[in-house]
């Protein structure tokens, strides 16, 4: 009986059509483990970095060294230099140009910033869609099964002549292997999904905030710096 009721038993025994619906599964349960690892240690990465980043920035470090060091480092896809490249790349290229009023360099700035969050945000939810549509679908695909093969169960049982339910049994035991398969996939992807998800609108509130602080950042310092003998370096802090 023990032999009878394993799992491995139960699916070798199952129709082609259930099988196949099995290695479906199977294969988006695999595909969503890897997404969830490799997320995992992406976001990971950019955590550090972030950390890494705003230490320098608020540091009181030259903004012309600190974007020169941020341009020519490695970066993980989703940390927040993307945001200050964007920003200050713009920002430096119209402040100087003298004949150009301020409010123009801290607009564009600040355009620059809000592209660039907009890349760094499609990197952090990069993959992420994928294990929403396991964690919707996943139990259907098993249920479609399980219901293929009860249908054949009781098919094979109108054939027999004299059916029981000793006969029909073990090809339902088969087909509800499926829902389980289903279950399995879906429960993981969707647990894993909700909670990037809400990692990733916590960085996109993050980089609103450093947005803020970065454009008041400018336009206190620019202004100090035209009011002032000719150009100075902007600096955090």
């Amino acid at each position: 009986m023990a032999n009878e009721l394993s799992i491995a038993h139960l699916v070798m025994g199952a129709g082609p059509v259930v099988k196949a619906v099995m290695i479906i599964l199977l294969g988006a349960s695999v595909f969503s483990w890897a997404i969830m690892l490799r997320k995992r240690r992406a976001f990971a990465q950019v955590a550090t970095a972030i950390e890494a980043f705003e230490r320098r920035f608020w540091s009181g470090q030259d903004m012309e060294e600190l974007y020169r060091a941020a341009v020519g480092s490695v970066y993980p896809p989703g940390s927040v230099e993307g945001v200050f490249i964007g920003g200050y790349r713009e920002f430096r290229h119209l402040y100087e140009q003298k004949h150009l009023p301020i409010e123009a360099a801290l607009d564009s700035a600040q355009r620059g910033m809000r592209a660039g969050l907009a890349r760094e945000m499609e990197a952090l939810d990069d993959q992420l869609p994928y294990l929403a549509t396991i964690g919707s679908i996943s139990p259907y695909i098993g249920l479609f099964g399980t219901v293929w093969g009860i249908m054949s169960a009781f098919q094979s049982l109108g054939t027999t002549g004299q059916p029981t339910l000793a006969l029909v049994a073990p090809a339902i035991s088969e087909a509800l292997v499926a829902t389980a398969m289903g279950l399995f996939a879906a429960i993981p992807a969707v647990i894993a999904y909700n909670r990037f998800a809400a990692v990733v609108d916590h960085r996109a509130g993050q980089y609103e905030a450093f947005i803020e602080d970065f454009m008041s950042l400018l336009q206190r310092q620019a202004h100090a710096f035209r009011a002032g003998q000719g150009r100075s370096n902007v600096t955090a802090g």
